[in-house]
């Protein structure tokens, strides 16, 4: 095979490869090339996910008229001149790679003027052919237009996701860059419609909740520690706010979005013996670290770096982070029960112990969704479930609760224990799915509509949404930018949190998760149910527990709730005499 050096179109291309993986890409290296101008304001606003138009206009310095052409040449930049200087960079941009990059794969339009400038300049390039230079009026500062991006690469368009997951990822970036530098005014629009508006005044909080949601921003605690050439601030949430995944981490390091797992991690190990597994904390934090201390020069996308002392940078990391976790949330001191003490009424031992004294209204009440049991303890439909193939649990009987999350009961084979949370999961789901069969979905119209505000990429995700949750019982109706009103949920949820249902339809989307058309009825159904259900610490009635136990015997699935944890344990009398020695091993 001939050896042959490729065409500047062709190395372009390739190299535009890995400088713009997608349209948040353009996006992310347009805002940094402002920040580096020195601009007060950046306005950006994107069509069809960033696919017809990219455009961002900013305030700085700008570019003069004769350097215009130059700057959308491979390898040029105003950044650095020496190879030493690649360990003292402050400035976010330095391989000159951005700009040619993306005039590459797309139609660009260049327009500039500096302050002493008496006119501005443009420039046109069209799939990296450059046009001529020419005058016009602007005012000072730079315009970037982007509009068919990836129109000669046809192949790089199949490979992108869904524009709804598109512009997620772009409204996560410039929300996050408008946290990072909250003295620039940022502006974002989406179609025609602004999403994202600061004022630049440098209040961090103002803007943690277009990250978050409101209600998720006021929990989020603050970060501040610095020791010799490091510091690190931010936000952290606490024990009570989690996601089932790393999505909602965010480092900063001197203004560069990064993303490093060690860092990522060391952040988790903070939280460690805190949370429960498959917990992740949300966090925006940003370190400050002498640039020699830090390798930026790793990947042209200049999204991964490397710390000269990374031991150092991630002992600095968890250290902070945990001191300011238990400085709101101090773990508790764990002293030695006193088992001769008169419990209280509240308490769930006293409750457990004396249900003859403790009227049903007096206990926090569950969710009333659960139909009366049948006299035999097991719900009817249609058949006896307890006897049809469908039955994979026998007939319990309740003991108790156990540390208001799990219930024990007797079977004819031993002990099960029953996370009561999973259970009743597992319980609405069935329910409501069976309903959805059958188009008979009843809802029940609230007494005072619940108003939930949400971010920019939760809104997004829930307004595609909101027809599957109609079919489902819901009646959701926009109240506002990011902002919407539960008016009605279904019967079997009349008495529950709605807004917790929703938000846990939003908050731990995956980017990745594009179900087939035919299981996104079940996936949304599954995340309300979570929201919906039971929680762990809450104390149940008797006659709640009873219920709770009559339902999940009727469940078709009882032994998982729909995600695929284990609603159950169980503990045969096989093992239990092994356990207490009665019967040696076999």
């Amino acid at each position: 095979m001939t050896i042959r050096v490729l065409s500047p179109d062709v190395a372009s291309q390739i190299s535009a490869g890995e400088v713009i993986e997608r349209p948040a890409s353009v996006v992310k290296e347009l805002v940094e090339n402002a920040l580096d101008a020195g601009a007060r304001s950046i306005s950006i606003t994107i069509q069809d996910a960033g696919k017809r138009l990219i455009e961002v206009a900013d305030d700085g310095s700008g570019i003069p008229a004769e350097e215009l052409e130059l700057s959308v040449t491979r390898h040029a930049t105003s950044k650095l001149v020496e190879a030493h200087e690649l360990f003292q960079i402050t400035s976010l941009g330095f391989r000159g790679e951005a700009l040619a990059s993306i005039a590459s794969v797309s139609r660009l339009s260049l327009t500039s003027r500096v302050e002493q400038g008496k006119t501005a300049a443009r420039l046109k390039v069209d799939g990296g052919k450059t046009g001529k230079v020419e005058s016009t009026g602007a005012p000072r500062g730079t315009v970037v237009n982007v509009q068919d991006l990836f129109y000669n690469v046809p192949a790089r368009l199949k490979f992108l996701k869904s524009d709804s997951t598109e512009r997620r990822v772009i409204d996560s970036l410039v929300t996050r860059y408008a946290l990072a530098y909250p003295n620039v005014r940022i502006k974002f629009s989406v179609d025609s419609t602004v999403t994202l508006q600061t004022t630049g005044d440098g209040d961090r909080r103002s803007i943690l909740s277009a990250l978050y949601g409101a209600e998720s921003a006021t929990q989020m605690l603050d970060v501040l520690a610095e020791e010799t050439s490091m510091k690190l601030y931010g936000f952290i949430s606490p024990l009570s706010l989690t996601r089932s995944n790393r999505r909602d981490i965010a480092f900063f390091v001197n203004g560069r979005w990064i993303q490093d797992i060690p860092l990522s991690t060391a952040l988790v190990q903070a939280y460690h013996t805190l949370l429960m597994v498959g917990r992740y904390p949300l966090a925006s934090l940003f370190l400050e670290i002498a640039p020699e201390q830090v390798d930026v020069n790793v990947h042209p996308a200049k999204a991964e770096i490397r710390f000269r002392e990374p031991d150092k940078v991630f002992s600095f990391v968890q250290r902070a982070a945990r001191r300011a976790l238990l400085a709101y949330s101090p773990v508790p001191q764990v002293s030695q029960p006193n088992w001769g003490q008169t419990w209280s009424q509240t308490d769930p031992g006293w409750i457990l112990a004396h249900p003859e004294d403790h009227p049903l209204d007096r206990a926090p009440q569950v969710p009333n969704s659960y139909p009366a049991a049948s006299p035999s303890g097991v719900q009817v439909t249609g058949s006896n479930l307890a006897q049809s193939e469908f039955a994979q649990i026998p007939l319990l009987r309740l003991i108790g609760q156990v540390g208001a999350t799990y219930l024990v009961a007797e079977g004819p084979d031993g002990l099960y224990l029953i996370d009561q949370h999973a259970a009743h999961e597992r319980i609405l789901f069935e329910k409501i799915i069976d309903q959805h069969a059958s188009s008979k979905v009843a809802s029940q119209v609230l007494l005072a509509p619940v108003v939930l505000d949400l971010s920019g990429s939760q809104a997004s995700l829930l307004q595609e949404n909101l027809e599957v949750l109609g079919q489902l019982g819901f009646v959701i109706e926009e109240f506002g930018p990011a902002s919407f009103q539960i008016r009605a949920v279904p019967v079997i949820f009349n008495s529950s949190n709605a807004s917790a249902a929703i938000r846990a339809v939003v908050e731990d989307f995956e980017e990745d998760e594009t179900p087939l058309k035919s299981e996104i009825e079940l996936r949304l159904a599954g995340r309300v149910c979570k929201g919906m259900a039971v929680k762990a610490g809450q104390v149940l009635s008797i006659e709640e527990q009873k219920n709770l136990l009559s339902n999940l015997e009727a469940c078709r699935s009882p032994r998982t709730c729909p995600h695929g944890r284990p609603t159950m344990i169980h503990l045969s009398v096989d093992l239990l005499e092994k356990q207490f020695g009665r019967r040696g091993p076999r």
